[in-house]
């Protein structure tokens, strides 16, 4: 097992006025914080579309919300349309309840990823008939007792969703991704857990750009203290997706695989 490859997010614009806004770009990523919508708007091309994903992919961090991105007041070349849903895509698709509609009349979003659709309510009734999966999130602070919390609430989860030969896999790797956080972020951190597919997806969302480090397979015997060398043991794929206040660290769990590891 391995991280997944992912294109970096770089550190994007300043944003402000509770909009997901660059000050300094002919284009503005708008919303009103609580519409599920998101409209890009202005002139894009390819020097855009770093900021514009760092725009999308924060976005999507702040909650288990499906999310239209609406593409239809962009002047651009289509390329540039099909490079920011195809990298953002690719960043969330592992994340747990992380839904993304395009709305791109030109089409040129096709083929990224992504459903695509022509006006905006298409966009939305696509998004409500989707089967969305049950997302279980929770804000815990960086202290040492919230590793135990993680690991209650994702018991809690396998045993409801049918997946309790996952249990004990994911609770290794949720104690060592909630306590990177106490020990290397010391911010306040969102964990996230849905079931799709017969697999466990988990996240845990902080408030560090800090970047975490891989450095080989762990043993499978180790006790703890590891890190991601034990995520990456127990994990099918995982990863860590930076987002301009923070970043994500997400893993999958399959039911299937902990079947085999057992014989």
């Amino acid at each position: 097992m391995r991280p997944a490859e992912r294109p970096d997010a770089s550190r994007g614009p300043d944003m402000h006025n509770g909009a997901i806004m660059p000050t300094d770009a002919p284009y503005l990523v708008e919303t009103d914080g609580s519409s599920v919508v998101l409209h890009v708007v202005g002139a894009l091309d390819a020097t855009a579309v770093p900021a514009v994903r760092d725009a999308l992919l924060t976005r999507l961090s702040q909650g288990s919300a499906p999310v239209v991105v609406d593409f239809s007041d962009v002047r651009s070349a289509g390329p540039t349309v099909h490079s920011v849903v195809a990298e953002v895509f690719r960043e969330v698709a592992d994340w747990p309840g992380a839904d993304l509609v395009v709305c791109d009349p030109t089409g040129a979003a096709t083929g990224a990823g992504a459903t695509v659709c022509a006006t905006v309510d298409s966009a939305l009734t696509v998004l409500s008939r989707l089967r969305r999966a049950e997302v279980t999130e929770v804000d815990l602070p960086p202290v040492a007792g919230s590793a135990r919390l993680a690991r209650e609430l994702v018991t809690d989860d396998c045993r409801r969703w049918g997946l309790l030969e996952l249990a004990e896999p994911a609770c290794i790797a949720v104690t060592e991704m909630v306590n990177n956080v106490v020990a290397h972020a010391g911010t306040p951190m969102t964990l996230r857990v849905a079931a799709r597919d017969g697999a466990l997806h988990l996240a845990v969302r902080d408030h560090s750009t800090a970047r975490p480090r891989y450095s080989g397979p762990a043993p499978l015997d180790t006790a703890g203290g590891r890190g991601l060398l034990l995520i990456d043991t127990v994990a099918r794929r995982w990863g860590s997706s930076p987002v301009p206040d923070g970043k994500v660290v997400w893993c999958v769990l399959y039911a299937e695989d902990e079947t085999s590891f057992r014989g």
